[in-house]
């Protein structure tokens, strides 16, 4: 990457750190976009090279969170060879995005309700670097190693992102109907159905 191009992260991932920030502190409708250039200490003419609006942001800064928490997710399943099997590593990384999200509730109320189909269509599709490959391209390797087919791959994951996503907001956020810990087993168990539901037989 060039010392422009680098110079154009920078300010980039200076607005959307900023805007996260004062997303969580003071809200989406009480942020406005000369609070967002003042936090990241760039003119307002630099927002427009980025983003179109508020909205725009907001919809930037949940692929670029959402990317964030899964590359983090695949870096670790990277550490453990001895997880070779399709399913276990997609409950792997899901179970390591859980585990952030418990850590910091503030990307639970930007992004769970966001992780569902747009997550997998949109925000995988995204990149956080340009030497980083997408989450999408990801997800189609693991798939391509799989000692498994199964038909209709994205339908079959975009009923697992609605699934985890609806169960995680409350259980990790409030404790409802029973904290994350103890929800694991039976969502986990729930997941592995929908694995063999869309196995491709013999």
């Amino acid at each position: 990457m060039s010392k422009v191009d680098h110079n154009k992260q920078q300010k980039r991932n200076s607005l959307l750190d900023s805007a996260f920030s004062l997303f969580i502190r003071n809200g989406f409708s009480k942020t406005s976009i000369s609070d967002i250039v003042n936090a990241a200490g760039v003119a307002k003419g630099t927002f427009y090279l980025y983003f179109k609006d508020k909205y725009d942001i907001r919809n930037h800064l949940i692929s670029h969170k959402a990317s964030q928490v899964f590359l983090a997710a695949y870096t670790e399943l990277q550490k453990h060879e001895d997880i070779v099997d399709f399913e276990d590593q997609v409950l792997f990384i899901i179970d390591n995005i859980l585990n952030q999200f418990s850590e910091n509730h503030s990307l639970v109320m930007l992004i769970s309700k966001h992780l569902s189909w747009g997550f997998f269509t949109n925000s995988l599709i995204e990149t956080p670097d340009k030497d980083v490959p997408a989450v999408y391209t990801i997800y189609q390797e693991l798939l391509a190693k799989s000692s498994h087919t199964y038909r209709d791959p994205e339908l079959m994951m975009y009923m697992i992102l609605e699934l985890v996503s609806g169960v995680s907001y409350n259980t990790i956020l409030y404790e409802q109907p029973l904290p994350l810990e103890k929800i694991k087993e039976p969502l986990y168990k729930v997941l592995r159905s929908i694995f063999r539901q869309y196995r491709v037989e013999g």
